[in-house]
């Protein structure tokens, strides 16, 4: 069986290829709107940690007037969208709505704070006001520490008031300053805190939480590469047709991947391994179900629309959970020590039930 023999087979095919690129056209999507010098870059240098990230350096352009980076560059899971043209005249952000309406999405306004001329800026957002479909907003204001705490105050208050104005509503708001070393006082953890609400994916990028062992410090590494191949699973699953050989097609390139970085080499027997360590129905069910799913996708109409959503979504989360438990045992087993069968499966649906919920926040945030 053409779909099985993916599942098994480790070489690189179109399949991922196909996959990825359906990922990428539905990325989670940050839009960072705001004038040169704002605090963009550091805005995402304060979210990717990398400080080398500057606009136009891992930018590529992605419409008439905007540019993008995606990050892990070699295996993205999130896209940040930069307006470069706001001081064009006739700018017009239909075309950076369209990029945001295919993926889940937050508009990110960057604002000095002694910077109060943002006519520009004013302009373009009652043109994004006006045709509509952005749902989630943040204004930042940074640079804060380049002004008396008066001064200060009386600059956010009437930036934060023409923003407000245009868009009819209170908008949640943050103060920061990115020069001041990440202080207790510079406003990036309020920052971070705000944007992981916006775009729940971003967690993953945000985690710095204490590791209770090596084989979770480990697995933290390795968790942005098995959430883009999680995502390339569930895109392809959305086309008619493709999920049933590239959804294993795309696990199996996962499985081989994350063996490799534990010092194995993904074949039959580690996978026959592998499966019997979850359980031996476990393959089954997991087969079983998949085949299920892909049988309703060729129903008239609900297959195409309903049953491909839900296929998408299942394939996505449980690609996830298939590589969290493969990389607890690949690191058991490099060690020579098993992990009982009943530990392997609670965490299979601790991380299935994590994903489905980082992928119900997300389809909320559309």
């Amino acid at each position: 069986m053409k779909s099985l023999f993916n599942f098994i087979s480790s070489k690189e095919n179109s399949e991922l290829k196909k996959g990825s690129e359906e990922w990428e056209k539905i990325l989670p999507t940050l839009w960072l709107l705001g004038k040169t010098g704002s605090g963009k870059s550091s805005l995402i240098q304060a979210i990717t940690k990398n400080s080398s990230i500057e606009i136009g350096n891992g930018f590529s352009p992605c419409s008439k007037t905007s540019e993008s980076y995606e990050y892990p560059p070699e295996k993205p899971i999130v896209r940040f969208l930069d307006t470069r043209g706001l001081s064009e005249a006739g700018y017009d952000p239909v075309e950076d709505i369209e990029v945001l309406h295919k993926s889940s999405h937050a508009l990110v306004i960057v604002m000095k704070v002694d910077d109060v001329e943002q006519s520009d800026l004013i302009h373009t957002l009652k043109k994004i006001k006006d045709i509509g479909g952005i749902r989630h907003l943040l204004v930042v204001h940074s640079n804060i520490a380049s002004m008396s705490q008066q001064e200060r105050a009386r600059a956010i208050e009437y930036n934060q008031h023409q923003i407000e104005e245009v868009w009819g509503e209170e908008i949640h708001s943050v103060d920061v300053d990115f020069l001041s070393e990440y202080d207790t006082t510079s406003g990036v953890s309020e920052l971070l805190d705000e944007i992981k609400e916006m775009l729940p994916l971003i967690h993953t990028l945000l985690d710095e939480k204490k590791h209770l062992s090596q084989e979770e410090e480990n697995f933290a590494l390795l968790r942005k590469e098995i959430i883009w191949y999680a995502g390339s699973a569930g895109a392809s699953d959305l086309i008619p047709g493709v999920g049933l050989v590239s959804v294993p097609a795309i696990q199996s390139k996962m499985l081989h991947s994350l063996a490799n970085s534990y010092g194995m080499e993904w074949s039959k027997q580690l996978m026959k391994e592998f499966m019997g360590a979850l359980g031996t129905s476990f393959a089954f069910k997991y087969f079983s179900k998949f085949l299920v799913r892909e049988g309703v996708k060729f129903i008239p109409m609900y297959g195409q629309t309903v049953g491909a959503t839900a296929a998408g979504v299942i394939s996505s989360t449980s690609t996830y959970a298939l590589g969290r438990v493969a990389c607890k045992y690949f690191y058991h087993k490099s060690k020579g020590e098993v992990v009982p069968k009943n530990e392997m499966q609670h965490l299979y649906k601790e991380s299935l039930a994590w994903a489905k919920e980082v992928s119900e926040n997300e389809t909320d945030q559309k």
